[in-house]
């Protein structure tokens, strides 16, 4: 991973400095001035979850260090995760995220061979939405990825 993503260069048996979340959303009330809620965006980096020295223990959701563009609705914050990573529940790669925008709670995912390398976007087509993502990275040639969203 970048630097950056290690704690600007500080690693410590090769393992960020700085202490969690590595990556997150925040949502301002920009009425009030106030923090309305905050979340790790992105799964654990692999080099995190995967490292001897934290075999055993049980990490949460640490986030992704990098910048990503959001696509924000009347209902949802759609971001997806500046780093690719591993996980039990899918091959390598990264998610696509829909937040619910008054809580921060995800409400939906879907898996990406890339990560996010442009803004997310949206359209519709007879009745039908669409958002679309630019997604690129390391050896992964750069595509657009549209996905539908269901019909109501």
């Amino acid at each position: 991973p970048p630097t950056a993503a290690r704690g600007g260069g500080l690693t410590p048996q090769g393992l960020p400095l700085l202490k969690p979340p590595y990556g997150r959303i925040t949502a301002i009330s920009l009425d009030r001035g106030e923090f309305v809620w905050q979340i790790a965006h992105g799964e654990t980096p692999d080099y995190v979850r995967n490292h001897p020295a934290l075999k055993g223990l049980n990490i949460p959701r640490t986030g992704q260090a990098g910048y990503v563009g959001m696509l924000v609705t009347k209902s949802l914050v759609i971001a997806a995760d500046p780093q690719v990573t591993t996980t039990p529940d899918h091959p390598r790669g990264a998610m696509l995220r829909a937040y619910d925008k008054p809580t921060g709670k995800e409400v939906g995912a879907v898996w990406m061979p890339a990560q996010q390398s442009g803004s997310p976007m949206t359209y519709a087509v007879n009745g039908r939405q669409y958002v679309v993502i630019a997604i690129s990275g390391g050896t992964y040639s750069g595509e657009y990825v549209a996905f539908a969203l269901p019909s109501n």
